[in-house]
């Protein structure tokens, strides 16, 4: 199988580079993406359950992985939310899915957002990293005149690294656009 344009760019140049940046004796101890989470919440859900269905296709066509339901794990009156109820649809992508999201989100997506001034370096102390879309129509894989409603998605980059700034470092290197402090 082939390797994604970002995995060969990770393997041949950005990981000897990053060893060297941050002073890493081993190139085992250089951080690396360990996985990506889409999650989508879908607060029509509680009315009608009809829109999982739909938001499960449109996650399917962006990230090419078909996602799982989430279930709420209590009941909350004042929501009208029971237990077990399905609230939203997640999808973990891993290896070759993963790289082809990120080159997706990075050079597709990111440049069509209106105004776009960049995304937040903050992340999370642990090397992670979490970006809210507000519209998942900025995939070009969504077709805009099917989708009648824009669902807003979370997406979470797990990486390897065991702080924010080798995980700030490994990010900018595959050319995450981040807003200048």
């Amino acid at each position: 199988m082939e390797k994604t344009r970002l995995q060969e760019l990770y393997e041949k140049e950005i990981r000897s580079k990053l060893q060297s940046e941050l002073g890493l004796k081993n190139i085992m101890e250089v951080p690396k993406i360990d996985k990506i989470v889409v999650n989508v919440g879908v607060k029509e859900a509680v009315a009608d359950s009809k829109f999982i269905a739909v938001v499960m296709q449109l996650v399917a066509q962006v990230t090419g992985q078909m996602p799982v339901r989430t279930l709420a794990r209590k009941s909350i009156a004042g929501f009208k939310i029971r237990e077990g109820m399905p609230l939203g649809v997640k999808v973990t992508l891993r290896k070759r899915r993963m790289y082809e999201f990120l080159d997706r989100l990075v050079t597709l997506a990111l440049p069509k957002v209106r105004d776009f001034q960049g995304i937040s370096p903050k992340l999370d102390r642990r090397g992670s990293y979490n970006l809210g879309i507000k519209e998942c129509l900025i995939f070009p894989e969504v077709d805009y005149e099917t989708s009648e409603k824009a669902y807003g998605m979370n997406i979470t980059i797990h990486t390897t690294a065991k702080n924010d700034e080798h995980g700030l470092a490994l990010l900018k290197s595959f050319g995450l656009p981040f807003r200048k402090k």
